[in-house]
Parts: C-alpha cells; structure tokens; sequence
C-alpha cells in the first residue's frame, strides 16, 4: 500500500502517532494472505518518560508512563508468518 506508512515502501516501518498512551487507540491489524484479525508479532521500539517510585526497602514502582515516541518497526501474522501483507485497519472498523 504506496504512502499508508504500512510496509517496506515506506521505509519498512509503521506510522504511529506521538501521544499519551492513554489517549491513542491500539491500532488493529489485518493479514492480506489468511484473514487473520487476532495474532500478531509486533516489533516496536517506545522512547517513554516515567515517574519512577522506590520504596523504603528498595522496591520500584514504575507509575505514569508517558509514551513520547513509538515506532512499529514489523507486524508479522502469527498464524502464515505473512510479513509483507498484513494492513493497519481504520480505528473506527
């Protein structure tokens, strides 16, 4: 799919907005070759910023994680091994 940042055409990688991870929805995704809808290999890296808590005894708790940057390196289809076909589906279908 030319210029839908959906494949190697377009530097191989997945568009993904830079937002709050509470306000992006998780992209859905679709295999051209088999159908599926359901299992995927996702390969992404995250830049994130985070308040990180230790407690007294040492324990960390990680709380406020903010997603300043994504990007989806591959989407593969668990059940074909499809890596070339798979498509991001619209966020409202």
């Amino acid at each position: 799919m030319p210029g839908t940042g959906l494949g190697p055409e377009d530097g191989g990688r997945y568009a993904r907005p830079v937002t709050d991870a509470g306000d992006a929805p998780t992209p859905r995704y679709r295999c051209t070759r088999c159908g599926n809808l359901t299992r995927f290999d996702v390969t992404s890296t995250r830049r994130t910023r985070s308040f990180h808590h230790y407690s007294v005894g040492g324990e960390l708790e990680v709380e406020d994680v903010e997603v300043l940057d994504e990007v989806i390196e591959s989407v593969e289809c668990r059940w074909c091994g499809n890596g070339e076909g798979v498509e991001e589906l619209p966020a409202d279908g």
